[in-house]
């Protein structure tokens, strides 16, 4: 695993970039695995910022800023489908005949 945190940063991004493609391709079980491995990552970050150089910081956010991109894009990808667990799993209540004859009048 690396240990420095830019090298961190870097893996957690090449990861992020794996599930973005995973996710447009409707691959859940690898952006499942690979959400993870990210976790694992960001768990290893070191607290603060004290031991990075001004390169390193900038490298850093240029990093961050493309994991989040990869988050966006994976999100345009799951919110459609979480939204359609939850409608199945939460199906609209059934109305009674009287109020289905009804919709059907108007």
């Amino acid at each position: 695993m690396p240990t420095s945190p830019i090298s961190l940063y870097e893996e957690m991004n090449a990861l992020s970039s794996r599930m973005a493609a995973a996710a447009r391709i409707q691959d859940w079980e690898t952006l499942k695995m690979l959400a993870r491995s990210v976790a694992v990552l960001r768990n290893a970050l070191p607290d603060g910022d004290s031991q990075l150089t001004e390169a390193e910081l900038q490298q850093k956010t240029v990093l961050i800023q493309r994991i989040l991109d990869d988050d966006a894009e994976i999100r345009r990808h799951t919110e459609p489908w979480m939204e359609r667990v939850c409608d199945f799993l939460n199906p609209p209540p059934r109305r009674s005949k009287h109020a289905q004859r009804q919709a059907r009048a108007c």
